[in-house]
């Protein structure tokens, strides 16, 4: 994550371009002078030409890749309206179907959308169903959303994710940044402190204003993926809101959402965690490029 750190000292305000990456189990923050009682003009100038020399998101895609993905947005925004119910409803299934399943739900594809479009319920436990159920809710919330991104839409959606699937001891959790420390099967560092995430996500919350107009739509949306599953703000539910949020970005910027399959979700965990441990972008920009460059379903 990059962000602005401000340091006073004897009633002066010094400006300092941070990047945080971690690196075997702890966090390295490489930092780069930007000046003292800084306009907002000069920071802004100072801010990029630091960003530059820290990470240069706007190589991460080719010429030619930006090109496919122009022409991917050129064919999805004229796809007749006569389809787009059933286009919904397509993707809408799948996108459940993965993003549920990805973090342990048995329900096959067929349950999935027997539950969302005929009120046909399956034998499974009452929190798989509900959480299949919440993350409809969720998606159908994002469509109608027109504000911007921000800590309050973010516990919104968090809310109607979890509600009525976590355990009794964890529903004080539910809608709010975690008061817990949270760990995390298959990797070998901690997120985030409880008392960190509040500012962590600031952080994020105002690189993602001051950077959603200069950026391409999908590398704005890998990078807030990225940071968003390292910060880790919530008890449970963190892959399911992180992904909802990434196609929300998607979403606004007039591109197909992406729906990431669960069959290809350990390309998925090796490229996320190769851009949380090394800061390396790259592969989870080209993986969920494929993948949108695959996907059948443009919805």
């Amino acid at each position: 994550m990059v962000y602005t750190e401000i340091k006073e000292k004897n009633k002066r305000k010094y400006y300092y371009r941070v990047k945080s990456v971690r690196a075997n189990k702890k966090i390295n923050k490489k930092r780069i002078y930007l000046g003292v009682n800084l306009s907002k003009k000069e920071l802004l100038r100072e801010e990029e030409k630091a960003d530059k020399e820290l990470q240069v998101l706007s190589t991460l895609l080719t010429v030619e890749e930006k090109d496919q993905l122009k022409e991917i947005k050129k064919h999805y925004l004229i796809q007749p309206k006569e389809t787009k119910e059933n286009r919904y409803e397509s993707f809408v299934s799948l996108f459940t179907y993965d993003s549920t399943n990805i973090e342990g739900n048995t329900l096959t594809l067929q349950e999935t959308s027997q539950l969302l479009f005929e009120n046909i319920t399956p034998r499974k436990s009452l929190r798989e169903i509900n959480e299949v159920i919440n993350h409809k809710k969720a998606f159908d919330y994002l469509l109608d959303i027109k504000k911007e991104i921000s800590k309050e839409l973010i516990l919104k959606i968090h809310k109607l994710v979890v509600q009525n699937t976590l355990r009794p001891e964890l529903k004080d959790q539910i809608g709010k940044y975690r008061t817990l420390q949270v760990y995390i099967r298959g990797i070998d560092w901690l997120p985030p402190k409880p008392e960190e995430v509040l500012k962590e996500m600031g952080y994020l919350l105002s690189w993602y204003s001051k950077n959603k107009k200069k950026l391409h739509p999908l590398i704005l949306a890998v990078y807030f993926h990225s940071a968003f599953e390292t910060i880790h703000p919530f008890v449970d539910g963190n892959g399911r809101v992180g992904r909802l949020l990434m196609n929300l970005i998607l979403h606004k910027n007039k591109y197909p959402m992406i729906n990431i399959p669960n069959k290809e979700k350990y390309k998925y965990y090796n490229a996320l965690e190769t851009s949380q441990l090394r800061g390396n972008l790259r592969p989870l920009v080209k993986f969920l490029f494929d993948v949108l460059i695959k996907e059948k379903i443009k919805f």
